[in-house]
C-alpha cells in the first residue's frame, strides 16, 4: 500500500489519544514529550484521535481531548485525523495481507479459548505462555481450519476476527528486522524485534474491522510520520508494528519511548483505574503551568 511522500525537511511527531474517557497526568505527560522533542527537532506534530471502538468513544471525549490540550497550551497543525473515518485504508492493508496468505479467520470466543488453555496445560503439566500483556497466547484452534469450511461460517453470518499467522509473517519477512530508538539528544541505538512472543495477534476484531495494532501502523505511514514518542508500556508492542510495516512495504519510524506515571500502588495511571483526570484537577484549581512544572516541562 502507499504512504504518504515523506517531508525530508522536518521530521513529523503525533499524539494519538482515545476518546474513550478524559485525559489524565499520564496523558498529559506523552502530549507534552511529543511537544518538546517536536520544538527540539524543529518537527511538525499532529493530533490524532484514535476512536476505531465505537461503543466506548464518544463525541463529548473528543471535545474534552481538545478542551486540555488547548488548557496545557500544546499547539498542533490544523485539524486532526480521526480513525473511525478511514476504515477503509485499513480494510485495504488487510487485502494485501490476505493475498499472501498472512491472516485467517478465527471464530472462537474467549471462553473458548480459556478452556483450551486450561484443557492444554492439564495435559502438560506446565503453564501455558503469555504475550507481553499478560494474555494467553492463542491455542491455533481455528487455523487449521480449510478453507471452505471458513468461507462457510463466514457466509453464514458467525462472528470472527481475523488473526495474524505470525509464524508465517515472520518467514514471509525473510529476515531478522530491528528498528532504531532515539533519546532528546537524538543518540539512537537498534533494537532487534521478537513479534513471536505475541502469538497470532488479532488484526481486526468481531466488532470493529481493524485493531489498534493494524490501525496505528497504517495511520503512521499515511500521515508521514518520523518519530513515535509513547510511553514504555507500548515498547513490547512495537514488534508487531514494524513486522507489519515490513509486511505492508511501510517505512519504520523513530521511535522513543517514555516513562510512565504510576500511583500510590505502583500502578500506571488509567482510565480504567478511574485516574484523576485533567478536567477535575483543573476544576480544583491546579493551573495548566503547575502541571507543566510537575511534569518537569517548566
Amino acid at each position: 500500500m502507499a504512504s504518504a511522500p515523506p517531508d525530508s525537511s522536518r521530521p513529523v511527531f503525533r499524539f494519538a489519544p482515545s476518546p474513550n474517557g478524559r485525559l489524565h497526568l499520564g496523558h498529559a505527560l506523552s502530549a507534552l514529550t511529543n511537544e518538546a522533542m517536536a520544538h527540539r527537532f524543529c518537527g511538525r506534530l499532529l493530533l490524532r484521535i484514535e476512536d476505531i471502538d465505537l461503543t466506548r468513544c464518544r463525541p463529548e471525549f473528543v471535545e474534552g481531548i481538545e478542551t486540555d490540550l488547548e488548557w496545557l497550551g500544546i499547539r498542533f497543525e490544523p485539524g486532526f485525523r480521526r480513525q473511525s473515518a478511514h476504515f477503509d485504508d485499513y480494510a485495504g492493508a488487510l487485502a494485501s495481507l490476505r493475498q499472501r496468505g498472512l491472516i485467517y479467520p478465527c471464530f472462537c470466543s474467549r471462553q473458548e479459548i480459556r478452556n483450551a488453555v486450561v484443557a492444554r496445560e492439564a495435559v502438560t503439566g506446565r503453564p501455558w505462555p503469555v504475550d507481553p500483556d499478560g494474555a494467553p497466547l492463542y491455542p491455533d484452534l481455528c487455523k487449521v481450519l480449510g478453507p471452505d469450511e471458513a468461507a462457510r461460517r463466514i457466509a453464514a453470518g458467525e462472528p470472527h476476527v481475523l488473526r495474524l499467522d505470525m509464524a508465517t509473517a515472520i518467514a514471509a519477512a525473510g529476515r531478522s528486522l530491528g528498528y532504531t530508538v532515539f533519546d532528546a539528544d537524538d543518540v539512537r541505538h537498534v533494537v532487534q524485534i521478537a513479534p513471536e512472543r505475541w502469538g497470532d495477534v488479532v488484526l481486526a476484531r468481531k466488532d470493529v474491522p481493524t485493531s489498534y495494532h493494524l490501525a496505528v501502523t497504517v495511520d503512521d505511514a499515511l500521515q508521514g510520520v518520523t518519530h513515535v514518542v509513547r510511553g514504555r508500556d507500548l515498547e513490547a508492542a512495537t514488534d508487531v508494528h514494524v513486522l507489519l510495516q515490513h509486511l505492508l512495504g511501510l517505512p519504520t519510524p523513530l521511535y522513543h519511548f517514555h516513562r510512565l506515571l504510576l500511583d500510590d500502588d505502583g500502578q500506571k495511571l488509567a482510565k480504567s483505574r478511574d485516574s484523576q483526570s485533567l478536567a477535575a484537577l483543573r476544576d480544583d484549581g491546579v493551573t495548566a503551568v503547575e502541571i507543566r512544572r510537575q511534569l518537569g516541562f517548566a
